[in-house]
C-alpha cells in the first residue's frame, strides 16, 4: 500500500500556513524563494546567462536545505519550448530547481505545472522519483511558483503536461542520482559504476558500505552538474515506480478542506472585490449608482474600469471593494449600470441554427481539403448517404469560480492565481499593469477545475487592474453567474455530410461542409476550426472538405478536447451510418477505413504520432472487451466509436437499454486507450472514467443559448450537469502500453463517447441521433 507522502512530511517552521502567508514574494519554502529571486535575472536559453553553477550551489548550501538540483539548459527538454540544443553555450548555466534532499532523507520535489485535478502533481513526482530511485514514502510534493526562465513551459492544457515535461523530469531525477553517486564514490574511494541506488540508499556491495541520500546531500551539491545529453535514462522494463497505483499527493488535504485553492488564499489586511461586466459582450460602462454602492455595509470603494477592450485581458466593468466577500456580493446585487451597447454583441443561437441549415446544402467553391475526385465517386457509388449534424455552444463552468488575489507593492504585482497557463498570463498582466513581465510574481495555487477555461487569464488581468487602485492585497472573486455569463465558450458547429460506398462495401468518398464561426472575418474563432485529428482518421480516397463561417461576437475558446469534443460526434456517427449502408460489420468497416492508403492524408508534421496500427488495436480491443456481436435483449444496444485525439488513440463502447419513454439506462462503458506508458495507473483510470462521465453529461443535457448577445443559462439549475445518481456505475478502462512516448490523459477519453452513445441508441431503437444535447430529443438518463 502506497502511503501519501505529505502525511509524513516533517514540520517546517519556515513555512507559514496559507492563512498567515506574508507578502514580499511569499513562497511555500523560504529556501526556494531565495533561489527564485536569485535566478529571476537569468535570461532564456538563447541569451547569455549571468549566474554560474558555483553561485547556485553556494546558495544551495545555505542552512540545512541539503541538495537542490537543477540542470544546464543543454537539451531540448530543458529549454523552454524546446530550444535547439546547438544554440546553447555549454558554459552557460541556467538551473531548473526540481529536487531538494534534506539531511533527514526527505526528498522534496517541485511540480512545475498547474494541478487542475488531472493528477499531474503526483505523476510529475513519480517520474522524477523513478529515475532518482527514491523511496516514494520519503517524497514530499510541493507546487513550484511561476518562472519560465527556471522551469521552462509551465502550462497545463491540451493534455500536453506529461509529453512536454517527460524527458525534462526524467533527466532531473537521473542527474540527481548521478551527483549522489559521484559524492559517494568520492567518499568511499571506489568507482561510481560499482555503486547501486535503490529506495533513497546508495550501496557499494563489495565493501558493504551504504548511505542515505540525505547523508550525502551536502557532498553531492559540490559535484559537477551532468549534461542531460550524457544521462542514461531507464527503459520501460526498468521502471520501479512508473505504472503503479498512487493516491494523489494532495488527496488528504482536499478531502479535509485544507487551503490549497485560489479561492482559499488569505493574506493579512486583504480586501475583497467583485467585477461586473456588460451582460452582452463588448458593452461599456456609461455610469452606475456609485453613491448607493459606496454606502452599502462593508463596502470600501467602487469604481469603473475602462479596461483594455480585449476579451482575454480586461473588458470595461465596475469593481466593488469590500471588507469581505459577502458584503461585496450583496452590493453587487444592488448595482445598476447604464451600459453603452453600441458595440455589444447581438448574437443569437437560434438564428445561427436557422442560418446554418440554409447554408448547409450549398457546398462552397473553395475546398480546404481535397483528395481525388469526389463527384466521380458519387456518380459511380454503389450507395451514397447524406446527413446533417449539429451541436450547441457549451460552457466550462468548473466548480471553483474564477478568482485571483493580487497585491501591488514596491513596483511589483504579486499574485496568487488558479490558472492553466501562467506563463501566458505573465506578459498580459504586465501589459495591464504597465510593468515588465519580470515584475509580475505569480504563485500557483491548486485549481478547482479548468477544462480549458483557465487557459485564458482575463480574471487575473482584472485583479491586477483592480489591485493598482487598492492599497492592500485584494482578492477578486467571481460569482457563479459571472462564470456562466463571461466564459470563453465551446463554439457550436454544423456539418453537412455526403459519403459514398463502393461495390466492395468500402468507404470511397467523403464530402463535408462545416459551418462554423469567425470573430474577425478572416479565420475561425478560437476553438472553431476543423480539428486536424479528423484529417488523419477519416481516410477516404476521395475527400473534399470546406467551411462557411458565421460572424460571432461572443468569445469562444478551447474546451476539453478542443475541436474533437463535438466534431468526433458528428464524424463518427456518420461513419456508423456509412457502415450500415455498406452492409459490413461496423468494427471491420472502421478498421478498413483507418488503414486505407491515402498518402495525401498522411500527417505532414513528423511530430504527429498518428498510427493506423495503434488505432486498429484500440478498436479491436474495445470490441473484444465490450462483447461486440453478442445478442442483446430487445431495446438494448451496443455502440462503438473511436478517435485520435491529443496524441492518444482511443475507442469507446457503450451498452445500454432505452424504454418506450426514451429513458436510457447505461449498462456499461468500455474505454480502451493507447497513450504510451502509464505513469500513475489509478490516476489514469480516474481520468478515463472522468472524461467519459463528463462526455456523457455534455451529450445528454448541456447547451448554452444566446439571445441578443446575452447568455441565457446563468447557473447550474439551467445547465444540468450530470448528478451522481445518474452517473454510470461501470466504466472499464483498459490501456495498451508501449514504448512510445507518453501522451496526456485529460482529454483523449472524451470525444468518442458521444458517437458511441448515439450509435448504441440507434442499435437499441433505430432512431439516429444527429443533434445534441439528447434532452432536446426527449431522452433522459434513468437512475
Amino acid at each position: 500500500m502506497w502511503r501519501i507522502c505529505a502525511s509524513r512530511r516533517p514540520s517546517n517552521p519556515r513555512r507559514p500556513p496559507m492563512a498567515d502567508t506574508q507578502s514580499s514574494f511569499a513562497r511555500s519554502d523560504a529556501y526556494l524563494s531565495a533561489l527564485i529571486r536569485e535566478v529571476r535575472s537569468v535570461p532564456t536559453a538563447s541569451a547569455t546567462v549571468t549566474m554560474g553553477r558555483r553561485t547556485f550551489f553556494k546558495l544551495a548550501g545555505a542552512g540545512a536545505a541539503g541538495l537542490v538540483l537543477g540542470f544546464h539548459l543543454g537539451g531540448a527538454a530543458f529549454a523552454a519550448d524546446g530550444a535547439n540544443v546547438d544554440t546553447v553555450d555549454s558554459k552557460d548555466q541556467a538551473m531548473n530547481a526540481f529536487i531538494r534532499i534534506a539531511p533527514d532523507n526527505t526528498i522534496t520535489i517541485y511540480s512545475k505545472c498547474p494541478e487542475i485535478g488531472q493528477g499531474i502533481k503526483t505523476s510529475f513526482g513519480v517520474i522524477i522519483a523513478d529515475e532518482l530511485d527514491a523511496d516514494w514514502n520519503h517524497v514530499v510534493m510541493e507546487q513550484a511558483d511561476i518562472n519560465p526562465k527556471v522551469y521552462g513551459s509551465q502550462g497545463a492544457g491540451g493534455s500536453t503536461s506529461i509529453p512536454h515535461a517527460w524527458d525534462q523530469l526524467r533527466q532531473a531525477g537521473a542527474g540527481a542520482k548521478v551527483m549522489l553517486i559521484a559524492a559517494a564514490a568520492g567518499q568511499w574511494a571506489v568507482d561510481s559504476s560499482q555503486i547501486t541506488a535503490r529506495d533513497s540508499i546508495l550501496t557499494h556491495a563489495a565493501s558493504g558500505r551504504s548511505a542515505t541520500y540525505g547523508s550525502l546531500a551536502a557532498a553531492a551539491a559540490k559535484m559537477p552538474v551532468p549534461d542531460p545529453r550524457d544521462l542514461k535514462l531507464k527503459t520501460r522494463t526498468e521502471y520501479r515506480l512508473i505504472g503503479k497505483r498512487y493516491r494523489g499527493v494532495d488527496d488528504p488535504k482536499v478531502v479535509s478542506g485544507q487551503q490549497l485553492f485560489g479561492i482559499d488564499v488569505q493574506l493579512p489586511g486583504m480586501v475583497y472585490a467583485t467585477y461586473t461586466k456588460c451582460p452582452a459582450a463588448g458593452g461599456k460602462v456609461k455610469s452606475f449608482n456609485v453613491d448607493e454602492i459606496k454606502a452599502q455595509r462593508g463596502v470600501l470603494d467602487a469604481f469603473a474600469v475602462d479596461g483594455t477592450g480585449m476579451m482575454v485581458e480586461v473588458m470595461p466593468g465596475v469593481a466593488i471593494i469590500a471588507r469581505d466577500t459577502w458584503s461585496a456580493f450583496q452590493a453587487k446585487n444592488k448595482l445598476q449600470v447604464d451600459w453603452d451597447l453600441s458595440k455589444a454583441s447581438t448574437d443569437s443561437t437560434s438564428q445561427f441554427s436557422v442560418q446554418a441549415s440554409k447554408l448547409a446544402t450549398s457546398f462552397p467553391q473553395k475546398a480546404d481539403d481535397k483528395v481525388g475526385d469526389v463527384d466521380k465517386s458519387f456518380a459511380n457509388a454503389a450507395k451514397t448517404v447524406e446527413a446533417y449534424y449539429e451541436y450547441p455552444f457549451a460552457a466550462h463552468v468548473p466548480l471553483e469560480p474564477m478568482n485571483t488575489t493580487a497585491y501591488w507593492h514596491d513596483g511589483v504585482m504579486e499574485m496568487w492565481v488558479p490558472t492553466q497557463q501562467p506563463d501566458r498570463g505573465l506578459p498580459l498582466i504586465g501589459k495591464v499593469a504597465g510593468i515588465a513581465p519580470e515584475k509580475v510574481v505569480m504563485h500557483q495555487t491548486r485549481v478547482g477545475g479548468g477544462f480549458g477555461r483557465r487557459l485564458v487569464n482575463d480574471y487575473a488581468c482584472e485583479a491586477a487592474a483592480i489591485a493598482q487602485k487598492v492599497n492592500a492585497p485584494v482578492k477578486l472573486q467571481w460569482t457563479r453567474e459571472d462564470d456562466f455569463a463571461h466564459d470563453f465558450y465551446r463554439p457550436a458547429g454544423y456539418h453537412q455530410f455526403k459519403g459514398a460506398i463502393d461495390k466492395n462495401g468500402r468507404l470511397d468518398a467523403w464530402r463535408e461542409h462545416f459551418i462554423t464561426f469567425t470573430a474577425d472575418g478572416k479565420k475561425e474563432a478560437s476553438g472553431a476550426n476543423l480539428t486536424d485529428n479528423l484529417r488523419y482518421s477519416i481516410k477516404a480516397p476521395n475527400l473534399r472538405r470546406a467551411k462557411t463561417m458565421l460572424p460571432l461576437r461572443i468569445p469562444t475558446g478551447a474546451w476539453r478536447a478542443p475541436g474533437d469534443n463535438a466534431q468526433v460526434f458528428a464524424a463518427q456517427s456518420f461513419m456508423h451510418e456509412l457502415s450500415l449502408a455498406s452492409g459490413r460489420d461496423h468494427v471491420e468497416f472502421l478498421i478498413d477505413a483507418v488503414n486505407r492508403d491515402v498518402p495525401e492524408l498522411a500527417p505532414k508534421d513528423k511530430s504527429v504520432n498518428f498510427s493506423p496500427k495503434r488505432a486498429t488495436d484500440v478498436i479491436r480491443m474495445c470490441a473484444e472487451k465490450a462483447g461486440w456481436g453478442k445478442t442483446l435483449p430487445k431495446r438494448s444496444g451496443l455502440g462503438l466509436a473511436w478517435c485520435y485525439s491529443h496524441a492518444g488513440h482511443v475507442a469507446q463502447a457503450i451498452e445500454l437499454s432505452v424504454d418506450t419513454n426514451k429513458q436510457i439506462k447505461i449498462g456499461r462503458i468500455v474505454v480502451v486507450l493507447d497513450v504510451g506508458p502509464i505513469i500513475d495507473m489509478a490516476g489514469s483510470e480516474a481520468q478515463a472514467q472522468g472524461a467519459s462521465t463528463d462526455a456523457l453529461s455534455t451529450a445528454m443535457g448541456l447547451k448554452i443559448n444566446i439571445e441578443n448577445g446575452r447568455i441565457q443559462e446563468q447557473n447550474y439549475n439551467a445547465y444540468p450537469i450530470l448528478r451522481m445518481p445518474f452517473a454510470p456505475m461501470t466504466i472499464d478502462a483498459y490501456f495498451i502500453q508501449s514504448d512510445n512516448p507518453p501522451t496526456g490523459m485529460g482529454e483523449p477519453a472524451f470525444p468518442a463517447l458521444a458517437p458511441a452513445l448515439g450509435n448504441s441508441i440507434f442499435a437499441a431503437t433505430g432512431e439516429r441521433v444527429r443533434r445534441l444535447p439528447l434532452r432536446d430529443l426527449g431522452y433522459a438518463l434513468a437512475v
